[in-house]
């Protein structure tokens, strides 16, 4: 852990760039973090300016990690040389740990050998600043700091038989080369920003003044005198502001930060959240909105310049243009889920991307269908050429590409070197970066991705060979490793952390977040270094105390760092949190101030606003859909069957979107066959078994054996077809199941079966055209049986029947048997669901007699007798709802008119096209709730 920066009581950057700005060549000021060093940097080149010196010689300022680098790099250049150690990069110090800590006993119980190494490196780091490691041993060891000791133990041992050093040992190495001969050091140091220093930073302070580098402005381990006093504000103002949530928070403070630098473009605005990795998406989501509200300039190839820069980056990997470099690699890797594949299918970043952007989204649309969740390369090439070769070409040549490397790439383990160089020329294979020119962000991020491959070709110096699955995970963490934000221009409003903002002096200043929760920090001691130890010597966050203190010298440091300072907090962690967050004790003295204060929060216009202040009305008849042709010049089809009906039903919107416009959501592949082909399965089957038995006489006849033999065999037909149609879907043993599932069923629904009288199947799977209210479908009945005296049984198949009642009404759920009674089989004297559902074998049914179905009424004793007098009235009504429905389809009724809202629209796959759930949004939300 670095040592702690702190603002209190620290001179503002003006005074310490005046001091060095006419001191002589040789004189360097450092600060704890590269932030501050850019700050100070700019204030001088500012100063000059203001001057109107037109030509100046760069002032001599960085962080302190640079500052011992350049003492180092000089040395190589010395007679020092030869005994000199190569310093270690970050990526090789990380994969030493990782094999330290793999290669050692327990290893293997670990969930993530990187992780723990990452934590052991930073323990490592820990106790060489603060020179722990001679007293480990005056300390019981636990377990974690047992298995540290012996990880850095075989750390050590390498690196040194390599002559190597890492940047923990630095410091200490270039204190001992300090004062010799050829070592060039600065002739006055200026230490800007440090509060608390290490030991091993003030050893090597100790041995620059020995060598006669004068020192000045460090604060020890003993009050040090004070040469600056901390610049007075006359008007200062100190506000306390509490809000509702977080976002509130948020939202105020941008809205401040805006009407200062609209007050004074000048203006140095600092907005320091101790939880900036947390609220790093909300705050730039947020501070976008009410710095420029018209999202049109945030599309894509408009210049967007915006007044902030938030000091925390993101990982490397999580820039979209370093994702699809892994998602390239990780389908050359073996297999991948089929979602992050159809990301690489239509990413804008291979080539072909801008040409065939339609193409390649219409056949990620069409392979959803029916392509299992995990994909490989083969696989994907083969439906890609199977699909939409014609249409996508370029993408199909670069996965047949891909798919040559892939085979001519060396399965031994390679130097990383090496590994570099191929997944460079797979890059290039596939046309990366793509096609358009990258824009200034994305230019930036390809800089520092070619950054990161270049680091991972110098672990040739740790490793002597990996696999390609190992580099890829390796170069997968580096990047994660990697935090980056594009560069901008200087910019009036700084968006910092705790231990960026230390230091830095501004005109206003909002901090944020200051909750009894969030502040101060929690504590976070090292796990593997002993807690006695660390709180002995009081490292940073090592305990209450030692955290209670750091957030108390931050605080008035922030109290100290500008002439109006608002301290905020919110009340709630979210907005249906009912716990009230009190303010952080260090700011519950001062008076809470209303958000609304006098010329503090302007009232900006928002996005919205802009769009109805510019609009424009215009009158337009909402006409129904054109009408479908019956006659001459149309044939009166509808696409999509008795679905056109059922859909109608429901909402007369949906049935024109899926069956007119043929829209359709996308699918989500899954695993095995889902619940439609499982159906579909169960439906086959018996089909396949009333095809072979015709009759209930037949049934009756066939000996136990006989029938378990042709049961099997249908099985065996039907999964036979569905293994043509999903081939990599059903596997040898998955087949042995469905085959068992779909035995026991038919062998269960059989038995069901002869409790009925005699009847003959006469039609199973029949494909029938019927026409209702001059609106022509084509179904599919599952069945129809023939009683001995005549009677018919329309019959469909169901896993799991609905109630009698989905069959009734002027919009009815179930249509289907309705219509094929109306339509196709008007003597029929029964409708029946079939559930095929083990355990629950039942027909719910609506029939003219009782002795049609076993447990069916007759329907002059069904409760439904009140509503219709007869089975030949209910018959009248469905014709009369079915031909009203079919007639509201044919002539263009449209509306978005859900049956049942929002049930209906839950399970909508068309909804974003309708745009129901932007005015019901919330009725989804309860929804889900309540269920």
């Amino acid at each position: 852990m670095p040592a702690i920066p702190h603002s209190l009581k620290i001179p503002p950057p003006e005074v310490v760039v005046s001091r060095i700005a006419g001191l002589k060549a040789g004189d360097t000021v450092v600060t704890p973090n590269t932030r501050l060093a850019i700050t100070l940097r700019r204030e001088f080149d500012r100063i000059q300016a203001a001057q109107g010196i037109s030509a100046w010689a760069s002032a001599d300022i960085l962080p302190v990690s640079a500052f011992i680098e350049r003492i180092y790099e000089d040395a190589l250049y010395s007679t020092h040389a030869p005994h000199l150690p190569q310093l270690l990069t970050s990526a090789q110090e990380q994969l030493l740990w990782e094999e330290a800590v793999a290669r050692l006993a327990g290893a293997p119980v670990l969930l993530s050998v990187a992780e723990t190494a990452r934590l052991a490196r930073e323990a490592w780091v820990l106790a060489h600043e603060w020179q722990l490691i001679p007293r480990l041993g005056k300390f019981v060891l636990n377990e974690d700091s047992r298995a540290f000791s012996a990880w850095s133990r075989r750390y050590e041992n390498v690196t040194r038989k390599a002559r190597q050093i890492d940047h923990a040992r630095l410091c200490t190495l270039v204190t001992g080369l300090c004062g010799s001969p050829g070592i060039a050091i600065p002739q006055r140091l200026i230490c800007y920003g440090f509060d608390s220093v290490t030991p091993q930073w003030t050893a090597l302070l100790a041995k620059l003044e020995e060598a006669g580098c004068e020192v000045d402005e460090v604060r020890g381990t003993t009050p040090p005198v004070q040469r600056f006093e901390m610049p007075y504000f006359a008007n200062r103002t100190v506000h306390r502001v509490e809000c509702d949530v977080s976002n509130d928070e948020i939202y105020g403070a941008a809205v401040w930060a805006r009407a200062r630098i609209e007050r004074d473009s000048t203006a140095r605005i600092g907005i320091v959240v101790p939880q900036l990795s947390e609220y790093r998406s909300s705050l730039v989501r947020i501070f976008n909105s009410v710095m420029e509200p018209d999202v049109r300039q945030a599309l894509p190839g408009t210049p967007r310049h915006m007044p902030f820069n938030i000091s925390l980056g993101v990982a490397l990997s999580s820039y979209p243009l370093v994702h699809a470099v892994f998602l390239v690699l990780e389908l050359i890797q073996g297999e991948m889920e089929f979602e992050r594949a159809s990301l690489l299918l239509r990413s804008p970043f291979l080539a072909g991307a801008e040409a065939e952007m339609l193409p390649r989204a219409q056949l990620d649309a069409k392979l959803r269908k029916h392509v299992e969740p995990v994909i490989t390369l083969d696989r994907l090439l083969g439906l890609v050429k199977r699909e939409n070769n014609a249409n996508c070409p370029a993408l199909a040549r670069l996965l047949s590409a891909c798919e040559k490397f892939c085979k001519k790439m060396s399965t031994d383990k390679q130097r990383p070197s090496a590994l570099a160089r191929a997944i460079s020329d797979i890059l290039r294979l596939v046309g990366f970066p793509g096609e358009r020119t990258p824009d200034s962000s994305e230019y930036q991020t390809l800089k520092k991705w070619q950054n990161v491959l270049s680091g991972f070709a110098l672990l040739d110096n740790v490793t002597t060979g990996m696999s390609y699955r190992q580099a890829v995970s390796h170069l997968r963490g580096m990047a994660a490793d990697t935090l980056f934000q594009p560069e901008t221009p200087d910019v009036p409003i700084q968006i910092l952390g705790v231990f960026e903002a230390a230091g830095m002096m501004f005109d206003h200043l909002w901090v944020m977040g200051l909750s009894d929760e969030a502040w101060p920090l929690q504590p976070r001691p090292s796990p593997f270094l002993p807690i006695e130890l660390q709180r002995s010597e009081r490292l940073p966050l090592s305990s209450p105390a030692t955290t209670l203190e750091l957030a108390s010298r931050f605080t008035d440091g922030w109290l100290a760092a500008s002439q109006e300072v608002i301290l905020s907090h919110a009340r709630h962690s979210g907005s249906n949190d009912t716990r009230e967050l009190a303010p952080s004790p260090l700011i519950a003295h001062i008076a809470a101030s209303d958000i609304e204060l006098p010329n503090l929060l302007p009232d900006y216009v928002k996005h919205r606003d802009l769009i109805h202040q510019g609009r424009r009305l215009e009158r337009i008849k909402d006409d129904p859909a054109p009408r479908i042709v019956h006659g001459k010049g149309g044939d009166g089809r509808a696409r999509g069957g008795v679905a056109v009906i059922k859909d109608q039903a429901a909402c007369p919107f949906r049935a024109l979107a899926l069956h007119r416009l043929r829209a359709e959501g996308l699918k989500t592949p899954h695993s095995g066959l889902d619940v439609a082909e499982r159906g579909t399965l169960v439906h086959e089957m018996l089909a396949q078994v009333w095809r072979r038995i015709r009759d209930k006489s037949t049934l009756d006849a066939l000996a136990e054996d006989e029938l378990k033999t042709l049961l099997t065999s249908a099985a065996g037909e039907v999964i036979a077809r569905m293994s043509a149609r999903h081939p990599y879907t059903l596997s040898e043993r998955l087949v042995r199941i469905e085959q068992r599932r779909l035995t026991r069923l038919a062998w269960e629904w059989l038995e069901e079966e002869r409790k009925r009288s005699d009847f003959t199947v006469v039609s199973t799977e029949a494909r029938r055209s019927i026409e209702i209210a001059g609106l022509a479908l084509s179904t599919r009945l599952d069945r129809v049986d023939e009683l001995a005296d005549g009677r018919r049984i329309v019959i469909d198949y169901k896993t799991r029947a609905p109630s009698v009642n989905a069959m009734l009404g002027e919009r009815p759920d179930e249509p289907q048997l309705p219509l094929y009674l109306v339509a196709a089989e008007a003597d029929a004297a029964a409708i029946a669901f079939a559930q095929v559902r083990a355990g629950e074998m039942r027909y719910t049914a609506l029939a003219r007699d009782n002795d049609l179905l076993p447990g069916v009424k007759g329907f002059a004793e069904s409760r439904h007798i009140d509503r219709y007098d007869s089975w030949e009235a209910l018959v009248a009504a469905w014709f009369d709802a079915l031909a009203s429905v079919a007639a509201d389809f044919s002539s263009g009724h449209s509306q978005v008119d859900p049956k049942k809202y929002p049930q209906t629209c839950r399970t909508c796959d068309v909804r974003p096209l309708c745009r129901i759930y932007e005015r019901a949004a919330m009725d989804f939300t309860e929804q889900g709730e309540e269920e």
